[in-house]
């Protein structure tokens, strides 16, 4: 797959001219699209579908190859995957604005309930009734299932080798058996490093010499003697196979007796060095009008520099300051997660337990509450965001709206930030092999870490009127076979993910009905 998304010819009779912009409509246009689709449910996997059918398929806004780019580099880069992909799209067909305009109709429906939602949950008593209970156990262990089956779409697609399936191996079973704030990035950075030194063959190369050497070195006076026997047998070989090519006749005539047999045997040999050469010393032609260049690639050096020196400053401030205001905490904190979050929001789930619960702004409680629900809300899982960054503001001087804009600015800034100053630099980037080798390493170990979020959110889905801190989901059966419901329902009969919660929070009542009324 990676071959065809960055080693792609201009291929005859194939439509390589885009959809480009020709009036000045196209920003009412893009409008329009957007509210066809933010009320799209069901996750980035059901969101890619519904943006290739309708920007690919149906309007021609962007061709097929250029979707795939497209989708690899934003399962590459950090943020929201379906989002930027919608934005993405949107600036290539009608420019800056109209994209901005697109983000903001695709995510503000959902933000503005995910706030609603977090206002009606301040407002609730820390003492619940056992039933509520019961149905939000439910949810838990259907949202459980939920996220399984993402990292299992992820996988699929993250998987194109030995290396990569060992990688999304490494970043689950790494990310269970520690936490910390800092650990995360560090496994995308050795799960980057690991591809690039894998697909340049370093290590390879590395063995083969080792292999060499230790063969060239005889080991007892033996070896030596086999190894003269041997090239003495070899050159007796070859003098009398050359003997008997000598007195051996030609069985053909003419001027192709000679050139007939060496044409044939160049072109194998021919043939055999075109499949072992590797893709990255393959000639790369793109089609001009497959050129990602939207913007320049100053103005996205431009960008990323700006990025990085906002970065470095606001985590020195968020290390430096002790008595930190609540508002600016709570900025670093999404702003560090949105940086550092691939794999889209099925990973967003354990960063911003650790970096809202884990400061004591959110209880554990409010926290699965939101999570389950918010996983049956259309548009993007980031939004789970605003609403925690309305409750974090709640016994603060800071208003719970002015707590939802900072979360919404702070997780969402940074993906779009870096894809589009990835846009500037990308038809540069690109023709790079380590660049790309890279991507694809830090894509598989994170989509790694979404198995580590279905482990924790396991070991807390169940909660009771005794521990609202939450328990392990098995302990009973029946939470077990909500997941199980969950994944499957997803999995074969295309059960979609506000059902499969809603199913799971009937189910949780069911079990409240049985056992403890």
């Amino acid at each position: 797959m990676q071959q065809n998304l960055f080693n792609y010819r201009e291929r005859p009779g194939h439509n390589n001219k885009l959809a480009l912009p020709t009036d000045t409509t196209l920003g009412v246009d893009c409008l329009l699209r957007g509210v066809t689709i933010d009320s799209s449910f069901g996750g980035p996997a059901v969101h890619f579908q519904i943006f290739r059918r309708l920007f690919v398929d149906k309007y021609k806004w962007i061709d097929d190859q250029m979707y795939q780019e497209n989708f690899a580099l934003c399962q590459a880069l950090p943020g929201p995957g379906s989002t930027k992909m919608l934005y993405c799209i949107n600036v290539i067909h009608a420019g800056f604005l109209p994209g901005i305009v697109s983000f903001f109709v695709w995510s503000l429906p959902a933000a503005i309930g995910a706030y609603g939602l977090a206002v009606g949950i301040a407002q609730v008593n820390e003492r619940l009734p056992d039933p509520v209970y019961a149905l939000l156990s439910g949810l838990n262990a259907a949202t459980v299932g939920i996220i399984v089956l993402a990292g299992v779409q992820l996988s699929q697609k993250a998987i194109t080798d030995k290396l990569s399936r060992i990688l999304v191996f490494f970043g689950a079973t790494a990310g269970m058996l520690y936490n910390a704030l800092w650990y995360f990035p560090v496994l995308m950075v050795v799960g980057g490093c690991s591809t690039i030194i894998w697909d340049r063959r370093w290590l390879q190369n590395l063995v083969k010499r080792f292999r060499t050497v230790h063969r060239r070195v005889p080991a007892t006076v033996q070896d030596v003697e086999a190894s003269e026997s041997a090239t003495e047998l070899r050159e007796t070989t070859t003098a009398e196979t050359s003997e008997q090519r000598r007195k051996t006749p030609s069985t053909r005539s003419g001027d192709n007796t000679d050139s007939t047999p060496q044409s044939a045997s160049n072109e194998a040999q021919a043939t055999g060095n075109d499949r072992l050469q590797r893709p990255e010393e393959r000639e790369r032609i793109v089609p001009d009008a497959l050129q990602m260049r939207v913007f320049s690639w100053k103005l996205g050096v431009t960008i990323f520099a700006c990025f990085f020196i906002t970065f470095i400053v606001t985590m020195t401030l968020r290390g430096v300051l002790s008595n930190r205001p609540r508002g600016f905490s709570l900025f670093a904190n999404m702003y560090l997660a949105g940086t550092i979050i691939f794999g889209g929001g099925p990973v967003v789930i354990p960063l911003l337990r650790e970096y809202v619960v884990a400061e004591g702004w959110v209880s554990p409680r409010d926290f699965l509450l939101g999570l389950a629900i918010i996983q049956a809300f259309p548009g993007p899982n980031f939004n789970f965001a605003v609403y925690l960054g309305a409750l974090a503001a709640k016994g603060t001087s800071l208003p719970l709206a002015a707590g939802a804009v900072i979360g919404f600015i702070g997780i969402f800034t940074p993906g779009l930030v870096l894809h589009t100053g990835t846009m500037g630099v990308w038809h540069t980037l690109r023709g790079y092999r380590w660049f790309t080798s890279c991507l694809r390493g830090v894509n598989a170990t994170a989509v790694g870490l979404v198995y580590t979020a279905v482990f924790r959110l396991w070991r807390i889905g169940y909660i009771n009127g005794e521990n609202q801190e939450g328990t392990s989901l098995e302990t009973d059966p029946w939470w077990v076979v909500i997941t199980a419901t969950s994944f499957v329902g997803g999995m074969w009969f295309k059960l979609q993910a506000p059902v499969a919660i809603l199913l799971g929070g009937t189910m949780g009542m069911v079990w409240y009905g049985i056992v403890r009324a």
